[in-house]
């Protein structure tokens, strides 16, 4: 029957080993949801969340896989709307781990907000002078996207794809496509940018806060900026374990270097931005508000002056040198390093966004307060990894998610 389900002329692994992982990853993510109960039954004292820190690690975790998923909206954008007609090789796995990316970012929410029974007034009492209502909106809505466009993956499943209904509905949702691609776009880059415009009008949170056009200040649009020149970094990471665990190729080196050269001219652009944002903020908006660049940083381990260095010249600079060259995209080590560090790079970037935001004393009676997640944070932030390793091992199985597989893994080859 489970070889019935697989995708024709496709090779898998045997069936136990299947059932292997998919147990390993069920038995983290029941870790998870019993956090997850234990958090609805009694509410946010299961965190270590205080009146320092209202916000935490689930909303470090949040930015941080929306981010990571915006390769789907960015390499939707250069098939459909650019016509890069070599990324059609692995949109549908772009689409997949954002998918998977946005389906966390709503589950994290889902328990951030408190009283989660009550999450449908974010949409029926919507804040209209909210940006939080505008990413929830935004969020929502493209999720919706996402999934009309991994719905026509499950209809060409074998067995599925036999019954006539199906076959002629995912045929005429790939022909209008480029539909979902541009409203995806346009929802990804409001949200994107409103996430990067909360941090950014904290008036009371000098590292935080910036200068802007009109309403809007730099980090809405530094934030969509690096969504779209990090996500598709993080599209060809997955990809290669992907390949590591399945023991072949799935995707041309070509569709790769393309995407991965998009990447990194993007993430160059970004990186000379935020290198601007950076010098102005440290000399202009930081000292109109009394504080010096050092005042921004402490002598503790976590916040030093080190992760303004990891996160701009390390992973930023570093990588964008790398992506930018062809030696540096032909060199398989420096390769690999460029996409690693930029992916750390971001998520350093709403990390210090998040969290460095609060930990840092405003007051003259204020000290550094560090924060430490509870295990049910911990736990309930792992759950998006378990839930999104099983769906991609149940989706690589049974459908057909790398069309150059076949070409690349002949059988008896």
């Amino acid at each position: 029957m489970d070889t019935a389900l697989i995708p024709e002329g496709a090779k898998r692994c045997p069936i136990w080993q299947f059932i292997l992982l998919i147990v390993v990853a069920g038995a983290v993510a029941l870790w998870g949801i019993v956090a997850l109960i234990l958090i609805y039954m009694k509410g946010l004292n299961q965190t270590n969340m205080n009146d320092y820190y209202g916000f935490a690690v689930w909303i470090w975790a949040d930015l941080t896989v929306i981010a990571l998923g915006g390769g789907a909206f960015f390499t939707g954008l250069m098939r459909y709307i650019f016509g890069k007609d070599e990324l059609k090789y692995i949109i549908n796995y772009a689409v997949l781990i954002g998918f998977i990316c946005y389906s966390s970012a709503l589950l994290i929410l889902g328990f951030d907000i408190g009283q989660p029974l009550r999450g449908w007034f974010i949409f029926w009492h919507a804040n209209v002078h909210s940006m939080l209502t505008e990413v929830a909106f935004c969020l929502t809505c493209y999720f919706g996207v996402l999934s009309i466009e991994y719905l026509p993956l499950i209809l060409e499943n074998r067995q599925i794809d036999k019954v006539p209904f199906f076959h002629n509905l995912g045929h005429s949702m790939h022909e209008i496509m480029a539909v979902f691609a541009a409203t995806g776009a346009f929802l990804s880059f409001f949200h994107q940018g409103s996430l990067g415009g909360v941090p950014g009008v904290l008036f009371g949170r000098p590292f935080s806060f910036r200068e802007g056009i009109f309403i809007w200040p730099w980090t809405f649009f530094l934030f969509t900026w690096s969504a779209a020149a990090v996500g598709p970094c993080f599209t060809i990471m997955i990809t290669r374990i992907t390949e590591k665990v399945a023991k072949k190729r799935l995707v041309k080196q070509n569709v790769i270097d393309l995407l991965a050269k998009i990447s990194g001219w993007m993430l160059a652009t970004y990186i000379i931005a935020k290198i601007i944002d950076t010098w102005y903020w440290a000399v202009v908006t930081g000292p109109s508000k009394g504080f010096s660049l050092m005042d921004f940083y402490s002598n503790n381990p976590l916040y030093g002056i080190w992760i303004l260095v990891l996160e701009i010249v390390i992973c930023g600079v570093v990588p964008a040198a790398i992506l930018i060259s062809q030696k540096g995209r032909s060199n398989s080590i420096a390769f690999t390093t460029a996409i690693v560090l930029a992916v750390v790079g971001v998520c350093v970037n709403r990390w210090v966004m998040v969290l460095q935001v609060l930990a840092m004393p405003v007051l003259t009676f204020e000290s550094w307060v560090m924060y430490y997640p509870s295990w049910q944070e911990v736990a309930t932030t792992i759950l998006p990894l378990a839930y999104g390793v099983i769906l991609i091992a149940l989706s690589y199985r049974y459908l057909p998610i790398f069309p150059q597989e076949q070409e690349l893994n002949p059988i008896g080859e």
